[in-house]
This record gives C-alpha cells, sequence and structure tokens, in this order.
C-alpha cells in the first residue's frame, strides 16, 4: 500500500511538471510583449533613447518649430512659395518645410544677435547702446546668411545632376535598347546609380506605382531640378509617348547630343583655365619673382646711393 500511494505522488508530480513545462513554452504574444516592454522602461532608459537622436532633431527642430509659427505669420505667401520652391531644389533638406525654414532662420538671427552684442557690447566694453545697435545689425545679418547656404546647396545639387545626367541617360539605353520597359530601365539605374538625380527618378518610379500617370511624374521633375539637359530630355520623353515614337530612338538621341554637350562645357571649362589662373600667378608667383630678381639690383642702388652721399 505505502508503494502504491508513492507511485502516484511520483506520477501526479511528473504531470504537473510536464504541464509546467508546457506552459513555459507557450508562444509569447507580440503585443503583450511589448506592452511589458514599455510598461518596464523608467526615465533613464527613455533619456537614453531621446539622447540617441541627432543633435538636430533634439534641438534645433523643436526650437525651430516653436519660432516658426511666429515668423511665418509675417510672411506672404508668395515668399512661403518661393521658399517652398528653393527647398524643393535643395533637396529639402532635413526633410524641412516653409515653416521650419523660418525657424532656421530665426534661430541664426538671435544666435547672431547675441553674440555681436555679447562681443561689442560686453567684451571689447564699447558700450551698451553700441551692443544694442550691433545685436539689431545681428538680426539682419543672421536672418540673411541661412539664405546664402541654401543658395549654395541649390547651385551644389543642380551641378550634380547635370554631370550625372549623360551617365545615367546611358545607362538607360542600355537598359531599353537590352529590351526592358522605360519603367524597368529607370528602375534599373536607380538600382545601380545614386546621387541627387536618381533621387528624383526613384521619387518619379514611386509615384508611378501607385497610380500617377508617367508624363505628369516626369514633368514633376522639371521645377524640382531646373536643369536645362534634364528638362530637354524629359520633355523628349513626354513628346514620344505622346507621339508614339520609339523611345530608344530617342534616348539614343539623347545621349548623343548629352554627350556632345558635355565635351563642349569641358572644352569650355579648359578655356576658362589660362585666365582664372592669371589671379594667382599676378598676386603670389610675380612678387615673388621681383623680389629674387630685383632685389639685389635694389640693394647696390641703395648701397651706391649711400655711398655717394658720404
Amino acid at each position: 500500500m505505502p508503494f502504491a500511494i508513492a507511485v502516484a505522488v511520483i506520477a501526479a508530480a511528473a504531470v504537473l511538471l510536464i504541464a509546467f513545462g508546457l506552459a513555459g513554452n507557450a508562444p509569447v504574444d507580440p503585443v503583450q510583449a511589448r506592452l511589458t516592454q514599455l510598461g518596464s522602461m523608467t526615465a533613464k532608459n527613455l533619456e537614453e533613447l531621446e539622447l540617441q537622436q541627432p543633435f538636430f532633431d533634439r534641438t534645433i527642430k523643436p526650437l525651430a518649430a516653436r519660432l516658426s509659427s511666429r515668423v511665418a505669420r509675417l510672411s506672404s505667401s508668395n515668399f512661403s512659395e518661393r521658399t517652398e520652391k528653393r527647398l524643393a531644389l535643395a533637396g529639402n533638406p532635413g526633410e524641412m518645410r516653409t515653416a521650419d525654414w523660418l525657424g532656421i532662420k530665426a534661430i541664426v538671427a538671435v544666435a547672431t544677435a547675441g553674440i555681436l552684442f555679447l562681443v561689442f557690447g560686453i567684451l571689447l566694453g564699447s558700450g551698451i547702446l553700441q551692443g544694442v545697435l550691433f545685436g539689431v545689425l545681428g538680426l539682419g545679418i543672421g536672418y540673411i546668411l541661412p539664405e546664402f547656404w541654401l543658395s549654395g546647396r541649390v547651385k551644389k545639387r543642380q551641378k550634380l545632376i547635370l554631370l550625372q545626367i549623360p551617365d545615367a541617360l546611358d545607362l538607360l539605353t542600355i537598359s531599353v535598347r537590352a529590351g526592358l520597359g522605360f519603367d524597368a530601365a529607370l528602375g534599373k539605374v536607380v538600382e545601380k546609380m545614386k546621387g541627387p538625380l536618381i533621387d528624383e527618378f526613384r521619387r518619379a518610379l514611386a509615384e508611378v506605382r501607385v497610380g500617377k500617370v508617367r508624363r505628369d511624374a516626369l514633368r514633376d521633375i522639371i521645377p524640382r531640378t531646373e536643369v536645362q539637359p534634364l528638362t530637354n530630355f524629359v520633355g523628349a520623353i513626354i513628346q514620344a509617348e505622346q507621339l508614339g515614337v520609339s523611345i530608344s530612338k530617342v534616348l539614343q538621341v539623347q545621349s548623343e547630343q548629352l554627350r556632345i554637350e558635355r565635351r563642349q562645357r569641358a572644352e569650355e571649362q579648359a578655356a576658362k583655365a589660362p585666365i582664372k589662373m592669371l589671379f594667382p600667378l599676378v598676386g603670389c608667383i610675380f612678387p615673388s619673382l621681383f623680389i629674387v630678381i630685383l632685389g639685389p639690383a635694389i640693394i647696390l642702388i641703395v648701397g651706391n646711393l649711400s655711398a655717394t652721399g658720404r
């Protein structure tokens, strides 16, 4: 009898252990696990996650968002449209909109005014009044400075697009002549190359995939770039599609034309090189040559004049 009881107890314990083991291996609900993880987060963990973000996203953007709402009230609709267009030409750096850009300009203006006031009004001891005047001047300078940066970014992006068009068009022409459709060939260009032009092609392909007409998607590239060779290329593709002309022939003609234009631009830059080299020659090299050549003669002349005077 005691032996039978011991066997029953062992069997019951084994069943309980198996049940606990199966319960421990049950799949965990991912939603419940995520809620548990969020619930277990402490303030320190949240602070660490926030510190992992870039400095621009943590400090500049929130401050710019607060200032932009106030500055935007003073700006007109024409100014907002012009700023939106310039940001698009620059590639929308930092995914900024007009309000964000106005906030950035306000921050730079306030920072410049504070620096000028601190330098001229306090450190140099010019007086509070002059410091205030320089601070007001700093507001204007700081508000204009970001525009120079944006203009430089626009020119740099347009130059990169201009340099990248011939290579991208060559690859596009080869892909189309190999049997791919225009969209597939454009996707191959996007896959193999990188740069601002490729980003525009990628955006156009994404718009086509979501249902936008291809000619409209290509036409929208023009106001975002304002590069004349790219405008001519897009116009030729749209016209070929409307008239039913073979896109392969159009691409071949455009590719040859762009190669000719690239060669002409290289020849133009080579012709400008002697004129550009003239300024460092006159400003740096010629004075050194004059010192080396005329220096001893001037020393002898001065010595002879001194001897004659005695």
